[in-house]
């Protein structure tokens, strides 16, 4: 996606165009045009969160019948090895014949598509939104965040441009993809944080508020939203974290930089087992044996290796004395092969969830080899290298390790650990397929959160 001026509020008419913008007072024109657009940034961020909690609440109740009501209607263990394959291999041949044969096909492939990315039509919306509950039912790794905000942003787009037509499409892109974040994570930091990078990068006078203001609106909304209707929190229950030992400081450095040259390692060999799938040509083979491969590791990892990861994350903490050290390095590795194969086999998806269980599987696995490393600091560090690798966010990934722990006081940590780990990342291939005719739609580094729809 561009990141030109078009869609800034202070191009719209009236506000000027040229010349120095106090930073400490914007022009009044200014302030008329962000509190004009208020109203719809307001109603973007609500529809954003309705849309999420819809299509997360008919992809509960289809999870429900797959995993719960039907295995237990025939007397079938649903934690069995074989029910696992069997339920992954036919999700996978169910999104196959979707992108296949249903209009609209899906979508643009996620592999291929940045988190924030152009409108796409209508017509494609209903084959987006089926492939995406499916996936989300049947258990493959993959979020809900890429294709939740394309789907709000074709629709909104449509929306916004009818009931306020002067409004820039390009400023409802961004707004939209704000508003969506603020309610995949139940709070506008999230937001704040992602979009400091992208709106700071635009080339238009005024400060930077100034350029945050409607984009943070639309976030709270959609966070306010998703209070109200009981969204998940990201914290796990773990021992509390009260005061940093220097010993600390060192062992977040070093599990922030495993767990990212892990992700770096997914990176490197995306593309290339994208390309040997893609050489099957038709969606319903290539999706249908990723569903295969899914359903084998399903079946060696169990149930703890399924879904997005976000309730299978706090099991696996809460569970973490069960589970040998051989056990744990298992689920990291059976977790990491799942998410390459679910974003690369053609799943409609995002990676940053998984990446966020993967990483703290990884931090899990540290506090199991070395006792001494707290477990808030290891779950925290792990979380914070994964999802930087993945998402190439340091924001969202500073975000995310706290969030997960629930403790402020990891915060100085994680501020020292992601650098050596950034520069670990910041030469390494990133999780996406680029093609020559995606050159000109690609956004700035910064809104590069994971893939998309």
């Amino acid at each position: 996606m561009s990141t030109n001026t078009a869609g800034s509020p202070e191009a719209a008419p009236g506000s000027p165009s040229s010349g120095p913008v106090p930073a400490d007072k914007p022009p009044a024109s200014t302030v008329r045009t962000l509190v004009r657009l208020s109203l719809p940034a307001i109603i973007i961020g609500v529809v954003s969160a309705l849309v999420l909690w819809a299509v997360e609440e008919v992809a509960a109740l289809l999870e429900h019948g797959l995993w719960d009501g039907l295995p237990h209607a025939l007397g079938i263990d649903p934690d069995s090895g074989w029910w696992i394959f069997s339920i992954l291999t036919t999700t996978g041949v169910a999104v196959g014949l979707v992108l296949w044969l249903v209009p609209g096909h899906g979508g643009r492939d996620s592999a291929t598509t940045e988190l924030i990315a152009p409108a796409p039509a209508l017509a494609v919306l209903p084959s987006l939104l089926l492939v995406t509950v499916l996936g989300l039912a049947g258990g493959v790794s993959l979020g809900p965040e890429g294709p939740i905000i394309a789907i709000n942003t074709g629709i909104l787009v449509w929306l916004i441009g009818r009931l306020f037509p002067k409004v820039p499409r390009q400023l409802v892109v961004l707004i939209v993809a704000a508003g969506t974040i603020g309610a995949l994570f139940g709070t506008p930091v999230a937001a704040a944080l992602v979009f400091t990078g992208v709106v700071g990068a635009l080339k238009m006078p005024g400060a930077l508020w100034d350029k945050l203001f409607l984009p943070l609106v639309s976030a709270a909304a959609g966070s306010i939203t998703m209070m109200f209707l009981g969204h998940p929190s990201f914290a796990i229950a773990m021992p509390a974290y009260t005061a940093i030992a220097p010993w600390d400081l060192l062992s977040a450095v070093v599990v922030a930089a495993v767990s990212a040259a892990l992700g770096i390692l997914a990176a490197t060999v995306f593309p290339r087992v994208h390309g040997a799938f893609r050489m099957l040509r038709n969606p319903l083979l290539y999706v249908g044996l990723g569903g295969v491969i899914l359903g084998v590791l399903g079946a060696i990892g169990g149930p703890i290796t399924l879904f997005k990861g976000l309730s299978q994350m706090a099991q696996l903490v809460g569970e973490r004395d069960q589970l040998t050290v051989g056990t744990l390095a298992l689920i990291v590795a059976v977790k990491v092969v799942a998410l390459v194969i679910s974003a690369a086999a053609g799943f409609r998806g995002g990676r940053i969830f998984p990446a966020v269980f993967i990483g703290a599987a990884v931090g899990v696995l540290a506090n199991a080899v070395l006792p001494g490393i707290p477990l808030p600091v290891a779950v925290a560090a792990g979380v914070l290298g994964m999802t930087l690798a993945i998402s190439r966010d340091g924001w969202i990934a500073l975000f995310v390790g706290v969030a997960v722990t629930g403790s402020v006081v990891v915060l100085p940590l994680l501020c020292i650990a992601v650098l050596p780990a950034w520069l670990l990342v910041s030469r390494a291939p990133e999780m996406i397929v680029h093609h020559p005719e995606d050159a000109p739609a690609q956004p700035a580094p910064a809104a590069r959160a994971g893939a998309a729809d």
